[in-house]
């Protein structure tokens, strides 16, 4: 009986055995199968096997490792949704095609810009200023500690930061080298690291069609331009050679196209000591013969919705305009101008409307020297239909220093204008319109 009983149990713990072995091999086959599954599948979803996605838990996984098989729709994907960044949008409006081609920018001197408003743009213009450290200005300047506002005053410069596009005209080189020149009455140069100044101003355009950046030859004409170029300030109104100097600049803003062009009158002499450029040589676009600069103008009119000619014309210390600016005014607003700043006679002259075209001849001396004389800078708004807004803002050069005229100053200067200016009205604070 003994016997088999212990029979029966060897018998029933063997078959046991057997059954658990079985299960042992079967699960570890299915785990091998599983792994050879997950070996293999990337290749099978990558060959499309899988559909592209894992089914995990009831939820469909999408598939890993396509943009490490295509760079190209990573790169698309990082682009387009990377942190939930958007792709950069394309230029829109009239300018797209120009504002997505740098080439052509850069070729045609324009600049896409920014506006404080959507709808218009703000232009600052001011006369002569001058960075000499051998004249009253730059010296009465670094007496006072050298900041910028010490010279032109906090209220001014505000000014002339807050409008989108400031034009000031550079009456003197840049230079550490170079010869004045010879038989010259006076001859200015400025050290290039005072280029600062001018960007502390807010300026956004330097003018350089004028008689006195040619003071240091070749030399510091050039050095000029490298100068402004490093700054990152354009020169308008001289160049290398003449196609660079007569060369308009051009702003695309809130879907407008503003043209800026520059020449100079002055010397009016044949061989004048500030040469003009030709097709070889560097130098300022002169315009005593006009031809050229009327087919400027015209180029640029067919080619942007707005031009202003900043020109230095007229007689020094003279505030009625000569007969050259009687003559080339109307010249200008045939050819397409739509606004005339005019500078050189170290004074202030009127304003009129020249076959309807808006101009100042003369805005005077900004920060010049320390002669105390009536000042002004001018601020114009352009909008999609064209100006505007044109307003004289009174200021006031003293002690070598220029300032904001206020109260019975800023009335007097208001009342001197409107005597220079006959059938065109001024009002309290300088807007400028058509006399009825």
């Amino acid at each position: 009986m003994v016997f088999l009983i212990t029979f029966c149990m060897v018998v029933t713990v063997g078959l046991a055995g057997l059954f658990l072995m079985k299960g042992f091999v079967g699960k570890s086959a299915e785990g091998k199968e599983a792994e050879k599954k997950a070996d293999t599948w990337p290749a099978a979803a990558d060959s499309g096997e899988s559909g592209g996605t894992l089914t995990l838990f009831g939820e469909r996984i999408p598939e890993r490792g396509k943009e490490a098989a295509d760079p190209q729709r990573g790169r698309e994907n990082a682009e387009g949704a990377g942190d939930g960044a958007e792709a950069e949008p394309e230029p829109a409006g009239r300018y797209a095609a120009e504002l997505a081609d740098e080439e052509y920018l850069k070729e045609n001197r324009i600049l896409p810009w920014e506006a404080g408003s959507d709808e218009e743009v703000t232009l600052g213009f001011v006369g002569d200023i001058l960075f000499d450290d051998e004249y009253a200005i730059m010296a009465s300047l670094k007496s006072r500690g050298g900041a910028l506002e010490n010279g032109i005053s906090p209220a001014l410069l505000e000014k002339m930061r807050e409008v989108d596009i400031m034009v000031v005209n550079n009456e003197f080189p840049y230079t550490n080298r170079g010869t004045p020149t010879e038989g010259k009455t006076f001859t200015f140069r400025a050290d290039v690291d005072t280029v600062a100044y001018l960007r502390d101003m807010g300026t956004d355009v330097a003018i350089l069609a004028n008689n006195h950046l040619y003071d240091f030859g070749e030399t510091g004409l050039l050095d000029t331009l490298d100068t402004l170029e490093g700054a990152g300030i354009p020169g308008v109104g001289a160049g290398r050679n003449i196609k660079e100097a007569s060369a308009p600049l051009y702003f695309i803003v809130n879907d407008i196209k503003i043209a800026i062009v520059a020449a100079t009158q002055i010397e009016r002499l044949e061989n004048p000591d500030t040469k003009g450029a030709t097709e070889n040589s560097a130098g300022v676009f002169r315009c005593l013969n006009p031809q050229k600069l009327y087919e400027t103008v015209a180029r640029a009119k067919e080619n942007s919705d707005f031009v202003i000619v900043y020109i230095h014309w007229g007689t020094e210390f003279m505030e009625e305009p000569d007969w050259a600016q009687l003559e080339q005014g109307p010249g200008l607003a045939a050819a397409g101008a739509d606004l005339i700043i005019g500078d050189h006679p170290h004074c202030l002259q009127g304003i009129a409307y020249i076959d309807g075209v808006p101009a100042i001849y003369s805005l005077g001396n900004f920060w010049f020297n320390s002669r105390t004389a009536d000042s002004c800078m001018v601020r114009v708004t352009i909008g999609r239909e064209g100006l505007k807004a044109f307003q004289f803002i009174p200021a006031i050069q003293s002690g070598c220093r220029v300032d904001l005229a206020y109260d019975e100053e800023k009335a007097r200067i208001l009342d001197y204008m409107r005597s220079l200016s006959p059938g065109v009205s001024i009002d309290g604070e300088g807007y400028i319109g058509v006399q009825d």
